[in-house]
């Protein structure tokens, strides 16, 4: 059996990939984050050594130091929308404010999560990708984002999209990220998006 790394090893081990509770006090002013309990980490040493160059491990937590969700609803509400006041900050967009998926928390648990996109699954359909892989949540994937800005400087996903393991009422995918516009045309924002399924409702007229 591999044995677990222990946090002072996955820290050692994954240098600036790692995002425990040390990290995340420093940037408490940003993200106040409630961190009563730190789990003991469940990979093991051998797997952190073969991804710490690509993949970030950090602790999850459920909620912030004022009791409120760590959800995406009050992420928003903390970053804003308009980057003309401050970065980093949300898309402004509002389509998902009601949709179940904004409302959900992280675990208290450790995850890691991929820093950039496998090359091989660029413009593959969702249908295809979630036989060979384990989609994060969205609000896994804006949490590690702000964390890592403001941590690292660096922007995660800046120009790609990341299928998500949410879907909204309409069970289209989630699909997040994306903070810069590559030709420059829309605002930054950490952009929050769903994969329009197609249904019978769409369909097509003629006109000459």
């Amino acid at each position: 059996m591999e044995r677990k790394a222990t946090i002072a090893e996955a820290r050692k081990i994954m240098g600036v990939n790692f995002i425990g509770v040390d990290e995340l006090k420093s940037i408490s002013n940003y993200l106040p984050v409630c961190l009563d309990v730190v789990p003991e980490i469940q990979y093991s040493f051998e797997e952190l050594n073969t991804k710490k160059n690509d993949y970030i491990l950090i602790l999850g937590a459920s909620v912030f130091c004022d009791s409120q969700q760590i959800n995406l609803i009050n992420l928003r509400r903390i970053f804003g929308v308009d980057p003309s006041v401050s970065e980093p900050c949300f898309y402004n967009q509002d389509w998902y404010l009601n949709e179940d998926f904004v409302c959900k928390s992280l675990e208290n648990r450790w995850y890691l999560i991929k820093k950039t996109v496998f090359e091989e699954s660029r413009a593959v359909a969702p249908t295809e990708l979630e036989k060979m892989y384990s989609f994060p949540s969205a609000i896994l994937c804006a949490y590690t984002f702000f964390c890592y800005w403001f941590l690292n400087n660096e922007i995660l996903w800046k120009y790609d999209f990341v299928w998500c393991n949410d879907i909204d009422h309409n069970a289209d995918r989630i699909y997040v990220g994306k903070y810069c516009d590559i030709d420059g045309v829309n605002k930054n924002g950490f952009s929050i998006h769903r994969h329009l399924a197609l249904r019978s409702s769409y369909a097509s007229v003629t006109c000459k």
